[in-house]
């Protein structure tokens, strides 16, 4: 295998194949470069790159290993991240005009996390301005296009790792999720993504939105791609006061254990209130497939109170993220781009007491999941967006008065979970008939993303969910 036949390995297979020295890794770096070089403004995903420096680090992997063997379990592996991961003396922009050029002095412990397992850090990806929206748009430094038709959304926040990743141009990315600024452009664009338990993966380092609700995880192309991510990205850190002291398990283990013996809970209430009859068939086809393989489905019932789970979460965000930005907000509106400005400004006009009375509630809902949901299965199963991917034009600002209720559909079925800070996850279940992939969400007990990768693992190999490639 060479050339540009080496980006269709996943993450796994490529670090085992670095590991073994069946390829190097300025080979993978060439490859993705030149895809980068090929693909690259097509898709407006990349924000900023320098190849000379990533071909420099690929001949110091290929030396280290050589000389005393991998560091760690991505060694040599080319990855890129959502340009809001903070690294001490590189420029990172946020998607944003006001940020631009901004050079911190710190480096994000969820990129020092991937350099300690040897990976490479080779390209700084677009995304939505300062990560709020989720439909990918951007209007100060453009708007990434879906590789599967490119007048279509990637989903956001997390547009440009979307965009990457399923196009091939690099193994694995870093996003954030907020509102489901990581399971949104996964499940447009085909790919697996991973919102960790709260405080699972460290946030140091990284631009910050709503500081109780921001997430930080991976968007892979397999199953088994996610596991190994969070393998490298879990634990406590010192700088992250919200990370606990939780042991990381061996993510790996379980995944050819199989769904036998799983409940998985399929709601009857809310999730499917406001979904598509084609979005909704395919979510129930891939409930099927796990019943088939051994799962038990548990119909539940959520009472009418857990939908304020979504209206919370999106007044904490703006209400957060209007505090951070309170001086930009006084001093630069003009800087933000519509869509940006508009969300959140309402955040400065919320009362205090309302804002207390949301994060009060979220133990409220905590605990309607745990009696209606988790006291009966361990998996609950539902779609991811609510609606076939739109495209770039009918979801744009602009031309669309109803853009804010069309946002709160779009969060309907991910922000409840992080509002409750349980770990969910996008697994790909097919294509609607405009051609654009759909997903099923998986979630699960804190801190037991191990059960949610043997459940998806298990539905990867009766499918090949994850196997097509977009036909650029």
């Amino acid at each position: 295998m060479k050339g540009d036949a080496l980006c269709t390995m996943s993450l796994s297979e490529a670090a085992r194949a670095v590991a073994r020295r069946e390829v190097s890794s300025r080979a993978l770096t060439e490859a993705c470069l030149n895809r980068i070089e090929h693909h690259g403004e097509a898709l407006h995903c990349i924000a900023r790159i320098d190849p000379d420096a990533a071909l420099r680090a690929a001949d110091e992997a290929d030396a280290t290993l050589a000389k005393s063997g991998p560091r760690g379990l991505l060694h040599g592996v080319p990855l890129a991240h959502k340009d809001m991961f903070f690294r001490a003396g590189r420029a990172a922009d946020c998607g944003s005009r006001i940020m631009a050029g901004h050079v911190p002095e710190v480096t994000s412990s969820a990129l020092a996390h991937l350099d300690a397992a040897g990976a490479l850090d080779i390209a700084q990806l677009h995304m939505v301005e300062f990560a709020l929206g989720t439909t990918g748009h951007n209007e100060i430094t453009g708007t990434p296009r879906n590789p599967w038709n490119t007048e279509y959304i990637t989903g956001g926040s997390s547009s440009g790792s979307g965009a990457a990743l399923a196009a091939r141009l690099v193994f694995a990315a870093l996003g954030s999720d907020t509102g489901g600024s990581i399971r949104l452009p996964a499940a447009c664009c085909g790919l697996v993504g991973l919102k960790p338990t709260y405080g699972r993966v460290s946030r140091a380092g990284a631009m910050p939105l709503s500081f109780t609700l921001d997430h930080i995880g991976p968007l892979t192309r397999t199953v088994e791609d996610a596991a190994l991510m969070l393998q490298v990205l879990a634990g406590a850190d010192p700088a992250d006061p919200t990370t606990p002291q939780e042991p990381v398990p061996d993510y790996r283990a379980g995944l050819n254990a199989g769904v036998r013996g799983l409940r998985i809970a399929l709601p009857e209430t809310y999730f499917y209130d406001k979904t598509d009859p084609e979005v909704a068939a395919l979510a129930r086809a891939s409930l099927d497939v796990l019943e088939k393989l051994g799962a038990t489905i548990v119909p539940v019932r959520l009472p009418e109170e857990f939908a304020l789970a979504n209206a919370m979460s999106v007044m904490i965000t703006v209400t957060e993220a209007a505090a951070y930005h309170a001086r930009w907000l006084r001093e630069r509106p003009d800087d933000y781009g519509r869509q940006t400005l508009g969300r959140m400004l309402p955040g400065l006009l919320y009362p205090a007491t309302r804002y207390i009375e949301a994060l009060n509630l979220r133990a409220r809902i905590l605990n309607i999941l745990e009696e209606h949901v988790f006291a009966k299965a361990d998996i609950l199963h539902t779609p991811v967006w609510p609606i076939p991917v739109p495209s770039i034009a009918e979801s744009d600002v602009a031309a669309n008065p109803g853009f804010m209720e069309f946002l709160t559909l779009t969060g309907h079925c991910v922000r409840p979970f992080n509002y409750t800070g349980l770990p969910a996850m996008s697994v790909p279940i097919g294509r609607t008939n405009n051609g654009l992939p759909s997903a099923m969400q998986l979630i699960g007990r804190p801190f037991d993303e191990a059960t949610l990768f043997r459940a998806a693992a298990a539905y990867e190999r009766e499918t090949g969910c994850t196997a097509e490639a977009p036909p650029l």
